[in-house]
């Protein structure tokens, strides 16, 4: 295991405490917020060491936004490209195909995501 940096300790039990996703923008407030002094660049930095050590993952919505959250579990999402509403999937249509890439790419995955892009109910009823 990785020696972390105090600000990556930091960032990782903040995310933790979280019940959602957060931006590093967000994230950047809240620690603001909490007393606890930290430049932006040294959060986005933070955050990308945590995701190469693969202890947080990194979801794009379709504005372009990065959200991050701890490794806990693989992320599925239906996305409305319209609204940009996100409805999370809980069970996992590729979680075989990910145990077969392992054994034939001697590849460790960390996480995947699984996202399918279209328009919710709502936006589909909307003229």
């Amino acid at each position: 295991m990785k020696t972390r940096t105090r600000s990556q300790a930091k960032i990782l039990n903040l995310l933790k405490t979280l019940k959602c996703a957060i931006s590093a923008q967000d994230l950047y407030l809240e620690l603001r917020n909490n007393q606890q002094n930290m430049g932006l660049a040294t959060v986005y930095r933070a955050l990308e060491a945590l995701k190469l050590d693969g202890l947080v993952t990194v979801r794009t919505l379709t504005n372009g936004e990065s959200l991050y959250s701890p490794v806990q579990q693989d992320q599925h999402h239906l996305t409305c490209l319209n609204c940009g509403a996100s409805i999370p999937i809980p069970q996992c249509p590729v979680h075989e195909l990910e145990q077969q890439l392992e054994r034939s790419h001697q590849f460790k995955v960390y996480y995947h995501t699984l996202e399918f892009f279209g328009l919710c109910q709502q936006c589909q009823a909307t003229p």
